[in-house]
């Protein structure tokens, strides 16, 4: 007779991440590994699970995140594992905690706030010593991280407002490198933001070259997401060939009116790239956006609800159109006194999100903001949103494909190893839910509210969420991409 198993989950109907047909299987866990798939009705286990009537599922991998203060702050991620995500990909957007050298003197330059407004957390001097803390204080979810390019350009630059020089390419360079060394699994640009915005396409392609030699993956919060998205497509695309590294384009999505429906050229472009290029993409699964505050934005925007405000904190959670009218001035007047802040901007298509969402190599990720007053309820709600709304009840897609998007899928573009699938010798990241129930039930008049039908969560043969609540494990770890020592 075999061992017996640590955790045996018995009944469930497995979707193994592959995009195969479900199936019924038992699931047998020996420390952090699944251990067995099948017929295991003679077996025994430290813990057991019935499973019976749930999907058993790899965890969710969120493929874009803000959480890097969050996994130190809050480690029990309590809106993630709710959700059923057992990894996160943060540092997007050209924003990274680390590295910073220097303490933070003055105001956070936006968009860094939107990781800490203080500068009490952008404290760690080195890339690794940001990833020490994560391996000394492990969070419930596993993590894997860029290093922003933003974050660099505040390290290495006096004026923001420039392209940097070549001693400060130079400087950044060297900064990119440590953080590859120490485990970033590329480097992120948000070359929409204000901070980003000068740099030229060819400071972003020297800046990057140090992370070429380990593999590193440029992701990108592009340049223009409106009327120039075609242009900013292309610059992602020549920064890819110019490295010969893989691009990610993140949270793809159209905004404005004027390019509502663009998707159908942008999808035949990243498609036909795909066939020359390793091109990558996300979404998340809403019509509305979420950042800081910004005029063009709401000037932009059908609706606009404030996120947070540091110059008049009362106003969080309310339209931008009341508090005009209640302050009695116009919107720039308004924008303006409630800096810093931030905001939920309506301003994308419905067709366009479904679109992108089908789209068969689309990644999904939430792009929620965790320190936001009233956030965008994608923070909560992104994952169960994807496999009830749009799988089940709206049948955009096959609830193996919703599972692919979000686990195998998004395993095989950052080359998580062993992740994503469920097979023996994979590690034991899994999710238990009802297919009939699972629904996002967080809204943007109540943000924070967990989903329904996630039945258990556990990450690394540990479980973290049971029964609607946390159960205090915190057994994620930091991974590499293409495997690595903390993947092992």
């Amino acid at each position: 007779m075999t061992d017996p198993f640590d955790l045996l989950i018995r009944g469930g109907m497995v979707i193994d991440g592959t995009g195969a047909p479900r199936r019924a299987a038992d699931l047998g866990v020996r420390g952090a590994r699944i251990a067995a798939i099948g017929d295991l009705g003679a077996s025994r286990a430290g813990h057991e699970i019935d499973a019976r009537g749930l999907i058993v599922a790899p965890g969710f991998i969120d493929a874009h995140t803000h959480d890097d203060r969050a996994l130190l702050a809050d480690p029990g991620m309590a809106a993630k594992v709710s959700q059923g995500v057992t990894t996160v990909v943060a540092g997007n957007c050209g924003i990274s905690l680390a590295p910073m050298p220097q303490p933070i003197a003055g105001p956070v330059t936006p968009p860094l706030d939107l990781l800490d407004a203080t500068g009490d957390w952008y404290r760690f001097r080195r890339f690794a010593d940001y990833l020490d803390a994560l391996r000394d204080s492990p969070a419930a979810v596993n993590m894997a991280a860029y290093v922003g390019h933003t974050t660099l350009r505040a390290i290495a630059m006096d004026d923001l407002d420039r392209a940097a020089s070549g001693a400060e390419i130079a400087a950044m360079q060297e900064l990119v490198a440590e953080a590859m060394a120490a485990g970033a699994i590329g480097v992120s640009t948000g070359l929409a933001y204000p901070p980003a915005r000068a740099a030229t396409t060819e400071e972003v392609i020297e800046i990057c070259r140090p992370m070429v030699a380990q593999g590193g993956l440029y992701a990108t919060h592009m340049r223009d997401e409106s009327e120039g998205t075609m242009a900013s497509l292309d610059e992602t695309f020549a920064i890819g060939r110019a490295l010969g590294v893989q691009v990610l384009i993140s949270h793809h999505k159209l905004t404005g009116t004027a390019c509502h429906g663009q998707s159908v050229q942008t999808l035949q472009v990243i498609a036909a790239r795909r066939g020359e290029q390793r091109v990558s993409l996300d979404c998340y699964p809403y019509a509305a956006s979420s950042t800081i505050l910004m005029l063009d934005h709401v000037e932009t925007s059908d609706r606009t609800l404030v996120t947070w405000s540091r110059g008049m904190p009362e106003q969080a959670g309310r339209d931008m159109a009341e508090i005009a009218a209640d302050l009695g001035c116009g919107l720039a007047e308004a924008v303006a006194r409630l800096q810093p802040a931030g905001a939920v901007y309506f301003r994308m298509d419905e067709a366009d999100v479904q679109r992108i969402l089908a789209f068969d190599p689309t990644m999904i990720g939430s792009d929620g903001l965790p320190h936001d007053e009233f956030p965008h309820p994608r923070l909560w709600g992104t994952f169960p949103r994807v496999l009830g709304h749009y799988a089940r009840d709206l049948g955009l897609f096959s609830l193996e494909t919703a599972v692919h998007k979000m686990t195998g899928l998004a395993a095989a573009e950052f080359g998580f190893a062993d992740r994503g699938v469920l097979r023996t010798g994979a590690f034991a990241d899994l999710v238990l839910f009802d297919a009939g129930t699972i629904e996002d039930r967080a809204t943007f008049e109540a943000p924070t509210r967990p989903a329904r039908g996630i039945s258990a969560v556990i990450v690394n043969g540990a479980p973290v969420w049971q029964d609607g609540a946390e159960t205090g494990a915190r057994p994620g770890r930091v991974l590499h991409r293409n495997g690595g020592p903390a993947t092992a």
